[in-house]
């Protein structure tokens, strides 16, 4: 073992997250189990004992990325860090990464990192510290209990894995099959989330709103009634949730936008092409006229919704004309914000081997096109709510001297200067000038709802 002059366990540890909120949420559990442990947190990599890369495997190169970080641990006086790889490239590459990457001690997958204690004490007597299982139980009893938190506003991961098996996605070979947690699991971690100060909570899912269970009295529940459940809890003032897809939005998820108060005006549904030959080669099982359909009843029940969504272009095959039915939905739907890619193929998945793979320079010049049209909405979005005054809960400090950022229900950061106000606190504010990706207000004499 190299990482250290002595043998002694790590005391000190740093996790750093890459990816998709999911990825934020494990991050934050094994910085609690480690913590649990008696491990004390590092501000910065270089000044840690343990180092934990918790990655995304869905972009190539967010894979080289890690590789490039796993490069610079060493120190300049030619110490380093123990290193574990955890997340989905940890889950795909397995032993590969210590084949490649000599310096790493660990490597640990999504759905087996509650087993991180051992594996650090596997690698600090110099053994082989590889666990990429999918252990059928869950690795969420395992892990320690929610305690107080930093911010007042939190994820919650409800369900995991993906059986819908899109032909450019890894997920379900990452993260395996859909696996939903218990009702009480659920209920009782958001309950120690809000007892640690939390006020905001955002439900994960690859697939979030395919969440099935069991409630307490023994009845059948979709995610509707989950959120209907978590919206009686005394405390929590706002929910949210995220990804989902177009095949569960099921009628009571629907109607739960219309009918619960604290489920925000927010809708992150993914089309990823607007032309429906491109879905079916992408497996996707919807159409784009089953996709509006969803989009209109939404609408219907909450007409102040604000809508997000993924694209992607150059997916193989796409022609021009195909790519153009992508802008038309996106002028037809009219997005608060969404996230676009350039298809990457990733091996092992179907897409990554089918013929007329689109050239770089291509995808380049469809991309520009669509995020070009995507920020035009956004910032139309933004610029619509100068003038309103709604209510804002203050999450973070900004750059400046008394200036708090905060979230709209519809998800816009917010600046507002009022050193007076606390983090955790929900506010009135009028909306005063809008940017690209944020807003600015100032105090209303409204009072907050």
């Amino acid at each position: 073992m190299n990482h250290n002059d002595t043998d002694r366990a790590p005391s000190t540890f740093h996790v750093k997250s890459f990816g998709c909120q999911m990825n934020v949420y494990d991050g934050e559990r094994m910085a609690e189990m480690l913590g649990a442990r008696g491990m004390t947190p590092a501000a910065d990599g270089r000044d840690a004992d343990l180092v934990v890369l918790n990655t995304c495997h869905i972009r190539e190169k967010a894979v080289e990325k890690v590789y490039s970080d796993i490069g610079r641990m060493t120190r300049e006086d030619g110490s380093r860090p123990m290193i574990a790889v955890a997340g989905c490239v940890a889950q795909a590459e397995g032993s590969e990464i210590q084949r490649r990457a000599r310096n790493v001690d660990i490597v640990v997958g999504p759905q087996a990192y509650h087993r991180l204690p051992d594996l650090i004490d596997r690698a600090g007597r110099g053994e082989v510290a590889v666990d990429t299982d999918m252990p059928a139980a869950s690795k969420f009893g395992a892990l320690p209990a929610r305690t107080k938190q930093s911010r007042p506003s939190a994820f919650l991961t409800i369900m995991e894995g993906c059986d819908k098996f899109c032909t450019y996605c890894v997920v379900p070979y990452t993260r395996g099959a859909e696996i939903s947690r218990s009702w009480s699991a659920i209920l009782d971690e958001a309950k120690a989330l809000i007892d640690g100060g939390v006020k905001e909570i955002t439900l994960l899912g690859q697939n979030v709103n395919a969440w099935l269970g069991i409630d307490g009295r023994g009845r059948a529940q979709g995610m509707d009634g989950l959120v209907r459940a978590l919206a009686d809890i005394a405390g929590l003032e706002r929910i949210r949730y995220t990804t989902s897809h177009p095949n569960d939005m099921s009628d009571g998820l629907i109607d739960a936008h219309g009918e619960v108060e604290k489920l925000m005006p927010f809708l992150h549904l993914p089309v990823q092409s607007g032309n429906d030959r491109i879905l079916k080669a992408m497996n996707r099982s919807h159409t784009v006229g089953d996709y509006l359909k969803i989009i209109d009843r939404v609408r219907a029940v909450r007409p102040d919704i604000a809508l997000s969504g993924d694209f992607i272009v150059g997916f193989p095959g796409e022609t021009d004309a195909e790519f153009e039915d992508t802008l038309r939905i996106v002028e037809q739907v009219r997005y608060a914000q969404c996230y676009s890619f350039k298809y990457s193929p990733r091996p092992g998945t179907p897409a990554a081997t089918m013929d007329h793979q689109i050239p770089a320079a291509v995808m380049d010049e469809r991309l520009a096109r669509l995020q070009e049209l995507l920020n035009n909405q956004q910032a139309a979005f933004n610029t619509a709510t100068v003038g309103k005054t709604t209510d804002i809960l203050l999450e973070r400090r900004g750059r400046h001297a008394g200036q708090l950022i905060g979230k709209t229900p519809w998800l816009q950061s917010v600046h507002v200067t009022a050193p007076e106000l606390a983090l955790g606190d929900m506010v009135a504010v009028d909306i005063i000038s809008a940017g690209p990706n944020s807003l600015a207000g100032q105090l209303s004499r409204r009072k907050a709802a």
